[in-house]
């Protein structure tokens, strides 16, 4: 069981730590500290119910259905495409960001700008856009994580629990590591930067997405 765990802990970080758009995310709001947990929670979650997924043998389900990865495919494409022109206009006319700098100064103190806080439902219903409506989850997560687990026979879910860990780990480390950025990211400059590199990554996703792949 502990060879099983251990090696579905290195597959899960070595698939999860990349750089996306849901990685990305998680980093804004942890930079922001705003819904923190909660981003951290259903990127988390969402993985284990993939990882579930894959284990118990969806992904045979899927393979026999590609028309399902073609319309999310679709669908992803145009949401990072959005969101992209979302943060382009954030980086071209910023609004007044909660731009807290290291030690959580009071309010009014020097050093901090506007804050403009986000309600929680619309960075949930981001968050598990970002993650659902990505076709590579399902191609590293249910497939991949999927085929791999049956390799371990009876303990196929010790490897699940160890991919499943590893998740916990990475979102919430970038969640609330986020914060220990905050001091570069003090000023209305440096986030209409990160803004547009934000933009940049999230546009040639999109892209990607639709390319044919031969």
């Amino acid at each position: 069981m502990l060879p099983s765990f251990v090696a579905g802990l290195g597959l899960g970080a070595s698939l999860i730590v990349a750089i996306g758009a849901q990685n990305l995310f998680v980093l804004r709001q942890g930079i922001r500290r705003q819904h923190v947990a909660i981003v951290a929670v259903v990127c988390a979650a969402s993985d284990a119910i993939l990882i579930a997924l894959g284990v118990s043998g969806v992904g045979l389900v899927l393979a026999a259905a590609p028309w399902l990865l073609v319309v999310v495919r679709w669908a992803g494409a145009l949401f990072l495409a959005a969101y992209a022109l979302i943060a382009a206009r954030r980086a071209w006319r910023p609004g007044g960001e909660v731009l807290v700098a290291a030690g959580d100064p009071p309010h009014g103190s020097a050093g901090t700008a506007l804050a403009t806080r986000t309600r929680a439902l619309p960075v949930v219903a981001t968050c598990l856009a970002l993650t659902w409506l990505n076709p590579h989850v399902y191609l590293d997560t249910v497939f991949l994580l999927g085929s791999v687990s049956a390799t371990h026979g009876d303990d196929r879910w010790g490897f699940a629990a160890g991919a499943m860990l590893a998740s916990v780990l990475w979102f919430f480390g970038l969640a609330f590591g986020a914060r220990l950025l905050s001091r570069w990211l003090a000023t209305p400059r440096a986030w209409r930067i990160l803004d547009g590199v934000i933009a940049v990554v999230m546009l040639v996703l999109a892209v990607s997405l639709v390319l044919p792949t031969d």
